[in-house]
């Protein structure tokens, strides 16, 4: 069983799947690349005798069927690159997992309608209530939602592809043995028991150590045919993801936000640059080429408004505006515009942002 070679490398922490790739290339023969012996590892090409030994020593301590046993005892799916089933769009990019561990339903996610979204994990207000609205654009679709299960920005994309009943796929940074971050462990059970899949490419026991994180940004870019990068700052990991995206050859998105927000500084650069803006779903599906049927889109409907809920309504689709403000802007008395407010909340089309001022949903 072929199998299990597989995941005796990739149970070898110190390798990492380009090395894995590169010996099964050479070999064509994946138990044959683990077998090997010093002496053909030196006819390899740019292979280094110091790595050549280093990697039998890592090798010979390995128990192949042991590590096999584990990965089935915890009930872990998986994928190699010999696989049949592989994602396509993964495995051409060009340093792509030699295993992809995976639990969940990955097979009734749209592998050929895979949108990934990254940014930043304190991510404002503002931007978080814009991704959910433009998911709630793409809902009851076939379209999957790829992200990094991380805090922030990630943890909205997942769960507004839930509440828009699209499939989505979280992809993280260690193995199965750990959730990270701890907060997202209901998040990370709903994906897995029926709402997408959870992958990685790291054996179960590996911990979320820092550096896997840029790692993985290249399987979440990797398995999608394009990224929208919702905020991020000059300096991110969704930087790195956009520029992983670009070099993999997908389509490049960025929602625009405030520009006072630091944040926000990494988006406008990527927009200079060529990015497709996207402020409504309509403009990722214009970017990627997908058509949807209009009967499968959900349209927001408004409760039907009072002409006083109308005035206020209207005075904050652009911006948030605090009592004051509506009261000069609408002219209404305090009683009456508090009022409204109140009822505009309950009919779920406003509500409070930082406190003391209110925005429309």
């Amino acid at each position: 069983m072929k199998e299990k070679y597989w995941i005796a490398f990739s149970s070898i922490e110190q390798l990492d799947s380009r090395f894995i790739k590169r010996l099964y290339d050479y070999f064509g023969d994946i138990e044959k690349a683990f077998n090997c012996n010093l002496k053909e590892l030196e006819d390899i090409d740019g292979l280094s005798v110091k790595k050549a030994e280093h990697f039998i020593k890592l090798r010979d301590k390995v128990d192949i069927d042991k590590a096999f046993a584990l990965v089935e005892t915890k009930g872990i799916n998986f994928l190699t690159l010999e696989d049949a089933k592989y994602p396509y769009m993964l495995k051409n990019i060009e340093n792509p997992p030699a295993v992809l561990y995976y639990k969940g339903k990955l097979f009734e996610c749209n592998l050929e309608k895979t949108l990934a979204v990254v940014g930043s994990r304190r991510a404002s207000s503002n931007s978080r209530d814009n991704l959910r609205k433009i998911i709630s654009g793409l809902a009851n679709t076939d379209i999957c939602i790829v992200s990094g299960l991380a805090s922030g920005i990630d943890s909205v994309a997942h769960t507004a592809a839930i509440e828009n009943n699209l499939k989505t796929i979280g992809v993280i940074a260690s193995g199965f043995d750990y959730i990270y971050p701890t907060q997202n462990k209901t998040l990370y059970e709903n994906i897995e028991n029926g709402y997408g899949a959870i992958v990685s490419e790291y054996y179960p026991t590996f911990e979320p150590i820092k550096f896997r994180f840029p790692q993985r940004n290249r399987i979440v870019s990797g398995l999608s045919y394009g990224t929208l990068v919702a905020e991020a700052s000059i300096k991110s990991g969704a930087l790195i993801t956009a520029n992983l995206t670009l070099e993999q050859g997908r389509e490049l998105m960025c929602m625009p936000g405030e520009i006072s927000n630091p944040n926000t500084e990494g988006i406008y650069k990527l927009l200079k640059n060529g990015a497709a803006m996207v402020t409504q779903s309509s403009d990722i599906l214009d970017t990627l080429g997908w058509e949807i049927k209009p009967e499968t889109q959900t349209q927001l409907t408004l409760p039907t408004l009072t002409p006083d809920e109308e005035l206020i309504f209207s005075n904050l689709q652009i911006e948030t505006k605090g009592v004051d403000e509506l009261l000069q802007l609408t002219g209404l008395s305090l009683d009456n515009l508090l009022m409204n407010l109140t009822t505009m909340e309950l009919k779920g089309i406003i509500k409070q942002d930082n406190g003391d001022r209110y925005k429309a949903l």
